[in-house]
Formats: structure tokens, C-alpha cells, sequence
């Protein structure tokens, strides 16, 4: 613009200084001149300004196409670890809770195996305890022709001879009932009278009677 400014007024100087329409010529031919310049270079310029404002674009297209790759690829990346921990956390709790399940069902066998065990040895201790009533049972009611001569307790000596049975034990009182009713013992001249007293009982009622006797 100052080159286009500076020629325009040389022309005008021309113009109002020099004579004739040949200087009047030339300060046209010289303005015409400098006006086709001016145009030239603003084109120029003009030119210059928009290829550097297309270089601009395409280089600010390419960054952004760069940092969009750039953003996907790390949200890509960042969405598949995630994935994977998520995939780790639920395997680990699928296995937490398998072992709590194993450890759930481990314990309930063995409070199962300890109830099925109790249960065996209360049915165990009920059946001992209706035997033990059952002989007693017996006992008692074979001790029935006993008790004549050695009272209801056992505590009594028969004719004032024998020894109390009471409290003896029941393999001994089994034996010595077994050799009256054999025949084989004599103790005070007591034999004859046993012998007749447990010659009707069989070795169950003898087995009996001395448990009963052993218990009193």
C-alpha cells in the first residue's frame, strides 16, 4: 500500500508540474502502472495468505485425526484391562465361593456323621438299658424263692448258717448256684436244701438271679 501511496503521488506531482499532453500521458501511464502492481501483489499476497491457511487445515486435520486415533486406541486399551480385572474378579469369586460351598458342606457331613453317631449310641445305651431291665426282671422273679430264706434284701442268713448273698458278686453267686444244682457243693449242710431250690431253674435263670442278688 505505501509503494501504491508513494507512486500516486509522483504521478499527481507529474501531473500538476509538468506541460502537455505528453507528461499527462506518462502520469497516467505510470499511475495505470502502478495500480496493476498494486493488484499483482495483493493477488500475490492474497495467493500466499490462502495456501497458508490450507497448510493450516490440513495440518490441524491431520493432528486432530492423530489425537483421535491416539484417544480411541487408549480407551480401546483401557476398556480391555478393565475386561480382563473383571473377568479376574469373578473368577476369583466363582472360587471363593466353590471353597465356602465345599468347606459349608464338609462341615454339615461331619455334624451329620457326629448326630448319626450320637443317636447310634443313645440306641445302643436304650437297648442295653431294656436288657439290663429285662434280666433284672427275671432276677427278681427267680429271686422270688429265694428271698423265703434270705429276706428281701439278701441280707439275711439262711437258718442263721449261710453267708449274706447280698452285694456278692455275679459270677461267683452264678457258680456256687450252679454247684447246688449239680449237686457238687455242700456248705453247712445247706446242699440238699439248695440243690432242691434251683433244680427248676435253667442257666438263664440262674445267670439272672445272681445279677439281681450282685445288685442288691
Amino acid at each position: 500500500m505505501k509503494k501504491v501511496t508513494l507512486l500516486s503521488l509522483v504521478a499527481a506531482s507529474v501531473l500538476f508540474t509538468a506541460c502537455g499532453e505528453d507528461a499527462k500521458k506518462a502520469a497516467s501511464d505510470m499511475a495505470a502502472s502502478a495500480t496493476q502492481s498494486a493488484k499483482e501483489a495483493a493477488s500475490s499476497a492474497m495467493d500466499s495468505a490462502k495456501e497458508a491457511a490450507s497448510g493450516a487445515v490440513d495440518a490441524a486435520k491431520e493432528k486432530a485425526s492423530e489425537a483421535v486415533s491416539s484417544a480411541t486406541e487408549s480407551a480401546k486399551e483401557a476398556a480391555s484391562s478393565a475386561m480382563d480385572s473383571a473377568k479376574e474378579a469373578a473368577s476369583g469369586a466363582v472360587d471363593s465361593a466353590k471353597d465356602a460351598a465345599s468347606s459349608v458342606a464338609e462341615k454339615a457331613g461331619d455334624v451329620k456323621d457326629a448326630a448319626v453317631e450320637k443317636a447310634e449310641g443313645a440306641v445302643d445305651a436304650a437297648k442295653e438299658t431294656v436288657a439290663s431291665a429285662e434280666d433284672n426282671a427275671a432276677g427278681k422273679a427267680a429271686f422270688a424263692k429265694c428271698a423265703g430264706c434270705h429276706g428281701a434284701d439278701g441280707k439275711t442268713k439262711a437258718l442263721g448258717k449261710s453267708e449274706e448273698i447280698a452285694g456278692q458278686s455275679a459270677a461267683d453267686l452264678e457258680t456256687k448256684l450252679s454247684e447246688y444244682k449239680a449237686g457238687t457243693r455242700n456248705v453247712a449242710g445247706m446242699g440238699t436244701l439248695m440243690k432242691g431250690q434251683v433244680a427248676s431253674m435253667s442257666d438263664e435263670d440262674i445267670k439272672a438271679v445272681s445279677e439281681y442278688i450282685s445288685g442288691l
